[in-house]
């Protein structure tokens, strides 16, 4: 792609409306969108803010940063883009002289963006080398994972990020398969994957593809193991009564960011039976959604991808 091309990002923002309201937006605040995308939801953030106030937009994706200067050039004084992951968000606010924050927005997963351009990989339904890499300056892409990682390795990753009921069976498949000729497309995972899983589960239910691709995805960008600590960082740069809003696509992402605010909700380590706390261990988030905020039947209307979609809020004490 050249350096003057337009970047065509389509991208429905999910949750719109909930996460704008959950945000509880200050005009004068500073609020960070840690997965930038469509710059969807940053727009009507940085919308929102004074001349005072400042949006930070995170995206590991070149063509997502490159897209969102364009979709906010009208409200680049109270923008800034930076190419990093999420989980470098401490690193980024000092690298833009900031302490403090208002808000945090995460949606996490795949972008519709990432998924609808063919060549990265991302999707069984077209075929393409395999990559799914959300940053391609990093160096694992799928294809690595597919032809490199053990059998043992391959069942454990499927059967854990896929929860994928046939993930021996698929790995197994996908280890026989290499030894005669590495496997190199999409459409060649999906052709072994097929095979792997038995005629009568492919009757029913999903794709027989979509567990295995979503825990490669998985497993080549990290998703998963830095979304506790990505959390964890937020809450000791939160100002107090800032909100940190996560949206999530499936179950293994909620009990992360589920659990990771219980901790900081309900810190205490003491055994059960103290009668007192002695650890001296401080809340500190409020949990805002006590069960998580998910699509109305109007927007899953407009938008089928936001089907799985859940939304939860914590606040800084």
């Amino acid at each position: 792609m050249n350096e003057g091309e337009k970047v065509n990002f389509q991208h429905v923002s999910v949750l719109l409306e909930e996460c704008i309201e959950g945000l509880d937006i200050k005009p004068n605040g500073i609020y960070v969108d840690g997965t930038l995308g469509g710059a969807g939801h940053s727009r009507h953030i940085a919308e929102r803010l004074s001349e005072g106030g400042l949006l930070i937009g995170i995206d590991q994706d070149e063509n997502a940063i490159r897209a969102a200067a364009e979709k906010l050039e009208d409200l680049s004084e109270r923008v800034k883009l930076v190419r990093d992951n999420f989980s470098n968000l401490a690193a980024v606010l000092a690298n833009v002289g900031i302490d403090r924050i208002d808000g945090l927005l995460l949606d996490l997963g795949v972008s519709s963006h990432q998924l609808d351009e063919a060549e990265r990989g991302f999707s069984y339904m077209q075929d393409a080398p395999l990559d799914m890499r959300m940053d391609n300056r990093d160096d694992i892409t799928a294809k690595y994972i597919v032809n490199h990682y053990s059998e043992a390795e391959l069942t454990r990753i499927i059967k854990e990020y896929g929860e994928e009921n046939w993930a021996k069976r698929i790995a197994a498949f996908i280890v026989e398969h290499r030894k005669e000729a590495e496997i190199e497309t999409t459409h060649q995972l999906v052709d072994i994957i097929k095979r792997a899983v038995p005629k009568g589960a492919r009757k029913d239910g999903p794709h027989p593809a979509k567990r295995t691709f979503q825990a490669i995805r998985i497993e080549v960008n990290r998703e998963l193991e830095i979304i506790e600590a990505t959390i964890k960082a937020a809450t000791e740069h939160l100002n107090a009564g800032g909100r940190i809003c996560i949206i999530t696509f499936h179950s293994l992402e909620d009990r992360i960011v589920k659990n990771a605010f219980k901790k900081l909700t309900d810190p205490c380590t003491c055994p059960p039976q103290f009668p007192i706390c002695k650890c001296d261990a401080k809340k500190e988030l409020e949990i805002i959604t006590r069960k998580p905020i998910v699509p109305t039947e109007h927007e899953l209307e407009i938008n089928p991808r936001s089907r799985s979609a859940k939304l939860r809020i914590a606040e800084k004490l």
